[in-house]
């Protein structure tokens, strides 16, 4: 089954971010602020690509959505922070109605619609285990009688971490969320057209079942600068600096290890 994932990267929709700007113009300039970008690309690099890497099902793939103003320099990184990753494709598109474009790209990358498929979103500021799509496949195959009669069904792997990264290393706490992006997979009948980017994450189990699993912590969720989500007032999440036993278990869990970390948020 075709396993298909998107990942928005500083792309300058029309809506779809609770920060709120007058014009296009100021938000590509927000969102392609020199500081901003520089940590994008540093959580990019040691949170949401390693995990990718390192899935035990590499039979997956990956749109990552950027805008055609995004900057040559930063095109340009990341193309070569992917170069070696087969399953990601880069697509380029002028603002658009957030929504809008992301369905439109999920239903063309289905190379037969007749059929049914896997899809999940992945942030660029976080990870998800690297058994995510092997469990996100078995959990399907657990599940005939809601396939059978169901067009979505919903995979939410509710147990992570809430993270915050820096050149100190990694500060996390455990945490059970439902519905969060991350580890949040949707399976999609065949010719159905819904997508995952139909529904509000926080809401999807309102138009369909939702099976949740909260065996194993599936994700890390980074608490960092520009959340788009958190740059309201928001009640802070207490983090502590991660433990050697967890150290191991995000190196092996989720391929972010902390050296790595911290020489990265040291080099800004």
């Amino acid at each position: 089954m075709q396993a298909i994932g998107l990942c928005r990267f500083s792309y300058p929709a029309l809506g779809g971010f609770q920060v709120e700007h007058a014009t296009i113009d100021e938000r590509i300039a927000y969102l392609y602020a020199e500081h901003r970008m520089e940590e994008r690309f540093q959580l990019m690099e040691t949170v949401a690509l390693p995990c990718l890497r390192e899935q035990t099902d590499q039979n997956f793939e990956l749109i990552i959505v950027i805008g055609d103003s995004l900057p040559k320099l930063h095109h340009d990184r990341l193309h070569d922070l992917t170069a070696d990753m087969p399953q990601v494709r880069i697509v380029s598109e002028p603002p658009r109605p957030q929504r809008e474009v992301m369905k439109e790209l999920l239903n063309a990358a289905r190379k037969d619609p007749s059929e049914p498929c896997l899809q999940f979103r992945h942030d660029d500021d976080d990870a998800i285990s690297v058994d995510f799509i092997e469990r996100l496949r078995q959990t399907v195959r657990d599940c005939p009688g809601l396939i059978r009669d169901n067009r979505t069904v919903a995979v939410d792997f509710n147990r992570g971490y809430v993270a915050e990264l820096g050149a100190q290393g990694i500060l996390a706490t455990e945490t059970v969320r439902s519905l969060y992006v991350a580890s949040l997979g949707m399976y999609v009948a065949g010719r159905c057209h819904l997508t995952i980017m139909n529904f509000a994450h926080e809401r999807i189990g309102r138009f369909m079942p939702v099976v949740s699993l909260s065996d194993a912590p599936m994700w890390v969720r980074t608490h960092n600068g520009y959340n788009d989500s958190r740059q309201k007032k928001v009640k802070p999440v207490p983090v502590e600096p991660l433990t050697e036993a967890q150290k191991a278990e995000f190196a092996a869990r989720f391929a972010v290890r902390e050296e790595r970390v911290k020489q990265v948020f040291s080099e800004r």
